[in-house]
C-alpha cells in the first residue's frame, strides 16, 4: 500500500474510533516535538551523549533557559536520558532513551523529505505571497478565497 493509501486508511480508522482531538497521540506528540528545539536537540544526541554545555555549543542560538525547558520536556516524555555525575561541579550528560532513539528512524524521513522539498515549498510560498499582493492590489481583501473559488 502507498503513503497516500495508507493515510487515507488512517483517517478512516479513526473516524470509524470517533476522532476526539483532546486524545489524538498524533497531536499530542507533535505538540511536543514540534516547538523549535525538540527536533534539532534530538538530532545532537543521535551520535551520542553530550553534556549540556556541549549541547548550547552545538546549538548556539538557543538560550540555556530555553535548553534546559526543552531538555526537561524531552525527558518528561522519555525521549532522552538525563544522568548526573556527583562530582564538583555535578557532571549532567544527555542521551536518547530507547524511545527516543525509536524515533530516530521517521525523524530522518522527515529530515530528507525537509532537505529534498524545501526549495520547491518556498517557491510555493513565493507564489502564493504574489498571488495574493495581485489580489490586493486588485482591491480584493480576501484573495486567496477568490482564488480557491475560481
Amino acid at each position: 500500500m502507498d503513503a497516500r493509501a495508507a493515510m487515507g486508511a488512517k483517517v478512516e480508522e479513526w473516524k470509524k474510533l470517533g476522532f476526539d482531538a483532546d486524545a489524538c497521540p498524533v497531536r499530542d506528540l507533535l505538540d511536543r516535538i514540534g516547538d523549535r528545539w525538540s527536533i534539532l536537540l534530538l538530532s545532537m544526541l543521535a551520535p551520542g551523549p553530550l553534556r549540556f554545555n556541549a549541547l548550547a555549543r552545538a546549538v548556539p542560538d538557543i538560550s540555556k533557559r530555553m535548553l534546559s525547558q526543552t531538555l526537561r520536556t524531552l525527558e518528561t516524555d522519555g525521549l532522552i536520558d538525563r544522568m548526573v555525575e556527583a562530582t564538583v561541579p555535578p557532571r549532567v550528560t544527555y542521551s536518547l532513551t530507547p524511545l527516543g532513539a525509536g524515533f530516530m528512524g521517521p525523524l530522518i524521513g522527515l529530515i530528507n523529505w525537509a532537505e529534498a522539498n524545501h526549495g520547491a515549498v518556498l517557491e510555493a510560498r513565493r507564489r502564493m505571497a504574489a498571488s495574493v499582493a495581485e489580489q490586493e492590489a486588485a482591491g480584493s481583501e480576501y484573495g486567496w478565497v477568490q482564488r480557491a473559488a475560481s
